[in-house]
């Protein structure tokens, strides 16, 4: 059965979640194909992910709570492992990831978008982290990538109140970019990939390593991180297409080489 779709425009990958009666829910099937997904391209040269879904009710409700229902501890475990791991090779992919997210982003779902580069919201679109309601934490990253996205006392805000926030609230909380009319979030979203997608592929994979690496480290091995990433760069068939192009006042035509 087919949790998610995939579809190839140009360069640009979108990753469409494909369960409407349940929100959008992340069940085990559908987290081991989105771990397959992300394997091949892994393997590939797409310069852009997008990840939505269908409809306009929900992004993702989170975990599949009447599948957890039937889970042992261990199983939990293995499942809080599961959903972590695929979170993680998102977050960690060399290209960038962008989130089109309509409707309902709750738990997990909020967690799936927090892995991503980018958030870009419809106006309907309803964040929030309510595990503190149900006896748990956020457990797919939630706790760490919110302080980092929004800022430790943001974070603790919606973690410790489990409170529901609007797309204009996260805009100004900076956890998402843009905010769309509803119905919107994945047209802005290829928007934006395609304007990525025409830059030089090995230069802003190269920027998101930087970036994401040198982050928290301090400054003077961030800038080392930096200068190993320019150097990768300094050999390669598409800079000197960039001098090109620059020099005969024409669009370059990058390759990924």
């Amino acid at each position: 059965m087919t949790w998610i779709k995939r579809e190839q425009r140009g360069f640009i990958t979108l990753l469409q979640l494909q369960r409407p009666e349940v929100h959008h829910a992340l069940n085990r099937p559908l987290l081991r194909q989105l771990s397959q997904y992300l394997d091949e391209i892994e393997k590939e040269k797409t310069r852009v992910v997008i990840i939505t879904s269908t409809g306009e009710k929900a992004f993702c409700s989170g975990a599949d709570l009447k599948e957890r229902q039937t889970m042992s501890e261990d199983e939990v475990r293995k499942y809080l492992t599961l959903i972590r791991q695929t979170f993680f090779q998102i977050e960690s992919l060399y290209c960038p990831v962008i989130a089109a997210i309509e409707g309902i982003a709750f738990g997990g779902g909020m967690e799936l978008a927090l892995a991503c580069d980018f958030r870009i919201a419809a106006k309907n679109a309803v964040f929030a982290l309510p595990e503190t309601s149900l006896g748990i934490i956020p457990g797919a990253g939630g706790t760490q990538r919110l302080s980092r996205i929004a800022g430790i006392t943001a974070a603790k805000e919606l973690i410790y109140t489990a409170k529901r926030i609007s797309a204009e609230t996260a805009n100004k909380m900076g956890i998402v970019s843009k905010v769309t009319m509803t119905g919107e979030a994945l047209n802005e979203a290829i928007f934006m990939a395609e304007e990525i997608a025409k830059n030089a592929p090995l230069a802003v994979w190269q920027a998101k390593m930087a970036i994401g690496e040198g982050y928290l480290l301090e400054i003077g091995l961030a800038m080392e991180k930096e200068a190993y990433a320019y150097e990768h760069l300094i050999p390669t068939k598409d800079r000197l297409e960039g001098l090109s192009a620059f020099q005969e006042k024409r669009k370059p035509r990058f390759r990924g080489e």
